[in-house]
C-alpha cells in the first residue's frame, strides 16, 4: 500500500475505483487482476483508505462542481505519490474505464500528468512477452461486450480480444454490434443509478443481443457493464429465457482461469468442478458456474 512517494521498483499503481472496492462482483475482478500481476512478477501498489472517487458518475450526471472537487483532491495525492518521478514513470492502471477515462483523459484538463492503462491493455502485454502463459483450456462459448468508455471513447479494441485469444478452447463470437458500433450496456449513460419506466432497458436490450448467440460466457472489462449485464442475465433466467449456466465475467478472470493447470491442487482457482462451485466469495475466476467443469484429467 502506497504511503508516501512510491519505492522506485514499483512498476504500476493500481487504481482499483469504488467498484472494485465495494461491489462484490467488482472485487473479484480486483483480485482476479491482482493475482495475475503476482503471477507474472509485477510490482505494484494501491493507495488504499487514501483513494477516492475519481468523480466520473458526478460528471456524467452534470454536477460538475463535485467532480472537480474530487478531482482536485485525487490529483494532490497522485502527485505526492509520484513525487520524483519523470514522465513514463508515472503510471497507473485501472481495471474501470470510467476511472481509466476520468484520469487519462478528463485529470489533464486541471493539470495532471499521468500515464493511465486499462487492465486488459496491461495483461494483454504481459500476455504477448511470455510473462503470463494460460495453460489450461477453457472450452466454452463466449461473446464479448465492448464497454463503451473503454472502446467507443478510447478505442481500446484489440487487447480484450487478444487476450481471450490467447486462451485455448474458447470459442469466440462477435454481436453484430461491437467495436466501434458497440452497443452501450446502460451504465455508461448512469442508467445504473435510474429507473427507466418507458420501453425497454437498455441493458435488457444488449443482453439479448448476447444471448442470441447462445454463450456460456459474456465476457466484458468494465465493473460497471458486469453488474448491468449480470442483472439482465439473472432477469432472463428467472424468466426461463436463459440457461442457468450462463455467466458475465471479466477477461481477467476468464484468463486467470487458464493459468491453472488441469489436475492443479483443490482449491486452486480454475481447479474447482461441480454445482457448488462458484457460490463462494473467494471465487475470483468465476469457476463456479454450471458451465464450468475444471479437475484432474481422466
Amino acid at each position: 500500500m502506497a504511503d508516501g512517494p512510491l519505492p522506485y521498483d514499483v512498476d504500476y499503481l493500481f487504481w482499483v475505483g469504488c467498484a472494485g472496492a465495494i461491489d462484490d462482483r467488482g472485487k473479484k475482478v480486483t483480485k482476479a487482476v491482482a493475482q495475475l500481476l503476482h503471477m507474472a512478477d509485477v510490482d505494484f501498489a494501491v493507495l488504499g483508505s487514501g483513494e477516492t472517487c475519481s468523480g466520473d458518475p458526478a460528471r456524467r450526471m452534470g454536477n460538475e462542481f463535485l467532480f472537480q472537487q474530487l478531482a482536485q483532491e485525487n490529483i494532490e495525492t497522485l502527485n505526492g505519490v509520484f513525487e520524483g518521478r519523470v514522465p513514463g514513470t508515472r503510471t497507473i492502471v485501472a481495471t474501470c474505464p470510467h476511472c481509466f477515462n476520468s484520469l487519462g483523459r478528463e485529470y489533464p484538463q486541471l493539470g495532471a500528468e499521468f500515464e493511465v492503462i486499462h487492465h486488459t491493455q496491461l495483461l494483454g502485454r504481459l500476455v504477448e512477452e511470455g510473462r503470463l502463459t494460460p495453460v489450461t483450456p477453457v472450452d466454452r462459448k463466449v461473446t464479448y461486450h465492448d464497454p463503451c468508455f473503454l472502446g467507443r471513447h478510447n478505442k481500446v479494441y484489440t487487447p480484450p480480444r487478444e487476450i481471450l485469444g490467447a486462451v485455448e478452447g474458447l470459442d469466440t463470437q462477435e454481436m453484430h454490434r461491437c467495436k466501434d458500433r458497440g452497443f452501450c450496456c446502460g451504465a455508461g449513460g448512469a442508467r445504473m443509478w435510474m429507473e427507466e419506466r418507458i420501453g425497454k432497458r437498455i441493458n435488457v436490450e444488449r443482453t439479448e443481443e448476447a444471448l442470441e448467440l447462445d454463450p456460456d460466457i459474456i465476457s466484458t472489462a468494465c465493473p460497471y457493464c458486469i453488474t448491468m449485464l449480470s442483472d439482465a442475465v439473472t432477469s432472463k433466467q428467472q424468466e426461463g429465457k436463459a440457461g442457468e449456466h450462463v455467466e458475465v465475467l471479466d477477461v481477467s478472470q476468464i484468463l486467470l482461469r487458464s493459468m491453472v493447470p488441469v489436475g492443479a491442487a483443490v482449491g486452486a482457482p480454475g481447479a474447482e468442478s461441480g454445482p457448488a462451485v462458484g457460490t463462494k466469495a473467494d471465487d475470483v475466476a468465476g469457476t463456479g458456474s454450471a458451465a464450468t467443469e475444471h479437475g484432474a484429467p481422466s
